[in-house]
């Protein structure tokens, strides 16, 4: 299948539109089995009256002691598209010229490379060594295991790592061992797995070595004062805490479970599901979901069309409890009744 990738500047997301949020919203990944309770009394105790510490000292040395890694290479972000746009401006200021995405994904890598006139490059089409590589994996919007990536990883070029899904991963192995992840950039976006999306937060981990430097020191200048504010700083400490981490776990054996039932509730409505390690999935519906999506937005359903990633006739679906997941068959089968002649 050719991939169809648009031009457009407009940005396309999943989650709530100008009708507001809808009850039953495939359209977003969050962890669907709601929002980490200790993470919400961290919220709800932040102190929003005084700035954060300028150079998050204490934030950072947690994440590092998390991730294993030495402090100085986190790098705290507002969220995973402000640094998607801010490490596209850095590697552009620092003379790169070529940016290489996988043949389907997260459109914000377009977007900001565009923004800063660096060419779009897809396999199989060549490039320099010197490419900014951008992989994520779990991969958006399939769920599955990056193509490549081991060799993006040992490429000369800096590769970054989105891993905003490694936390809801709930099928298969991460391609990289540690030593491999310690050469690329990783990008970790916590609020999905804590099912706070409206907390924007992020962080970043710089590559071992001295190869980085430059790069991340563009990053720092390129930096707003104080990206992440007091609650965005208490969903990033609390996240890599033990309390949140084994809710974390339960969470993943429920989403096992409503994944299993919505695969095969798909399926029974004939739509061809594709695999997935994650927390969503993606299907060619029997019939073209743009036809029906008006109607299903009336009933409070609303599925992500995939058509801005380059995967025409396929929807992609968030996992939902099995409420959700019935009120989707009910509406599709209504509306597809509507359409007979």
């Amino acid at each position: 299948m050719t991939p169809e990738h648009t031009t457009s500047t407009a940005v396309l997301h999943g989650g709530p539109d100008e009708a507001g949020t809808a009850w039953h919203d495939f359209s977003t990944n969050g962890n669907a089995t709601g929002s980490c309770p200790v993470v919400l009394a961290a919220l709800r105790t932040a102190d929003a009256a005084h700035y954060p510490d300028p150079g998050y000292t204490a934030l950072r040395r947690a994440l590092a002691a998390f991730h294993g890694v030495a402090a100085e290479r986190i790098v705290i972000a507002a969220s995973a598209s402000e640094i998607i746009h801010r490490i596209s401006a850095a590697f552009a200021q620092g003379g790169g010229r070529q940016v290489v995405l996988p043949a389907h994904s997260y459109g914000d890598y377009e977007r900001a490379a565009s923004a800063w006139g660096l060419q779009v490059l897809r396999p199989p089409e060549p490039h320099g060594e010197a490419a900014l590589r951008w992989c994520c994996e779990p991969s958006s919007p399939l769920g599955q295991a990056e193509a490549d990536l081991v060799l993006h990883a040992a490429a000369g070029g800096p590769c970054v790592l989105d891993l905003a899904y490694e936390a809801l991963r709930l099928e298969g192995a991460a391609s990289l061992d540690a030593a491999q992840r310690n050469r690329v950039w990783q990008l970790w976006t916590p609020n999905k797995a804590m099912g706070l999306t409206g907390i924007r937060a992020a962080y970043a981990i710089a590559p071992e070595g001295d190869a980085a430097a430059p790069l991340k020191q563009r990053l720092e200048r390129l930096a707003p004062s104080w990206p992440v504010g007091a609650h965005g700083v208490a969903l990033l400490e609390t996240w890599i805490g033990d309390a949140a981490q084994a809710w974390l776990a339960r969470s993943l054996r429920t989403l096992r479970e409503w994944k299993a039932q919505q695969r095969a509730l798909c399926e029974s409505m004939g739509w061809q599901c594709l695999p997935s390690d994650a927390n969503f999935f993606c299907a060619r519906t029997d019939a073209p979901y743009q036809q029906r999506a008006a109607r299903l937005r009336a009933e409070g359903i609303k599925l992500r069309d995939c058509a801005s990633f380059g995967l025409p006739g396929h929807v992609r679906l968030g996992v939902l409890p099995p409420q959700s997941q019935q009120a989707l068959k009910e509406a599709w089968t209504r509306a597809a009744a509507s359409a007979e002649p």
